[in-house]
């Protein structure tokens, strides 16, 4: 069972800046770096606490890393497309924004492939114990800096999902067929999706005051969350937030039904409200000297 921990939160969009804040990495493959805009990680799930080797190498990748088990449902061969991935240690979802740089060799030359091109490739999971996921995200460049030493600073805004059909080639970087992902008509009707959207927002705004009560933050009334967005957006700007549970969140990326997303998202808020609840009462009974 995932929970989830309130970090901070900021109503206004995160920046663009072509140089971001580049903190130490996280798991980190070797040739990349990431660093998350707070404004774009409202919640993580460091409540797991699983503790993951750590391995340089956890992004390198071959044909083998992929299970070649076949979905059904899974769009056509002729819907398929060529597209160069990236393996991280992270799931990136449609509509969030990914810090990286960029430094070793073989990125480095997807990056001037890509910068003459269409911007865009795929960002797909991986780590040393389940592997490589083979449900990802298209990450589209949208700031970039090419530094004196040929790394590479870029600002992604992810897109499309897409399922990987097949390995292209493995050097020098990865390329597969990849079909895309869309979720399925919901059998519960837009209004039903509209209500558990409005519910989901509600548990992540008790987060967010409970939280900010347990680490001494004045408490003030948090604003809208949504900004509009409709159930399908919503729900992947949810899952989203849960950056500290990857496998979590890779679980969140692949569902193919708003309502079953939105369900899942809304159980990991409620148990991580109970849990805060529960901390905020012993804090009280208990106060630190």
């Amino acid at each position: 069972m995932a929970f989830a921990q309130l970090v901070s939160y900021s109503s206004s969009s995160p920046s663009l800046s072509p140089k971001p804040s580049l903190g130490p990495p996280i798991a980190a493959p070797a040739g990349c770096y990431s660093s998350s805009s707070s404004s774009s990680k409202l919640l993580a799930a460091p409540l797991l606490r699983r503790r993951r080797r750590r391995h340089s190498d956890s992004a390198r990748c071959s044909a083998s890393s992929f299970s070649e088990r076949r979905h059904a449902g899974s769009p056509s061969s002729d819907d398929t497309v060529e597209l160069p991935l990236f393996p991280l240690p992270l799931v990136l979802f449609p509509g969030a924004i990914l810090p990286l740089q960029i430094f070793e060799f073989r990125y480095r030359i997807m990056m001037h492939t890509l910068l003459q091109t269409d911007l865009r490739f795929g960002v797909i999971y991986t780590d040393s114990i389940s592997g490589t996921a083979t449900v990802g995200c298209v990450g589209e460049i949208v700031k970039h800096e090419r530094l004196v030493d040929d790394r590479f600073f870029l600002i992604c805004k992810g897109q499309e999902r897409f399922r990987v059909t097949g390995i292209v080639r493995t050097k020098p970087y990865l390329v597969a067929q990849v079909a895309w992902l869309e979720d399925r008509p919901s059998a519960d009707g837009a209004d039903d999706l509209e209500s558990l959207a409005c519910e989901v927002e509600a548990y992540m705004k008790d987060v967010i005051r409970i939280s900010n009560r347990l680490s001494g933050k004045p408490e003030k009334e948090v604003q809208d969350l949504r900004r509009n967005l409709f159930p399908t957006p919503f729900s992947f700007f949810v899952g989203s937030t849960f950056e500290g549970a990857p496998r979590e969140q890779q679980a969140l990326l692949e569902l193919e039904d708003t309502a079953t997303r939105l369900k899942r998202e809304k159980e990991t808020l409620r148990n991580t409200l109970n849990y805060l609840t529960a901390a905020s009462a012993v804090k009280d009974v208990f106060p630190s000297s």
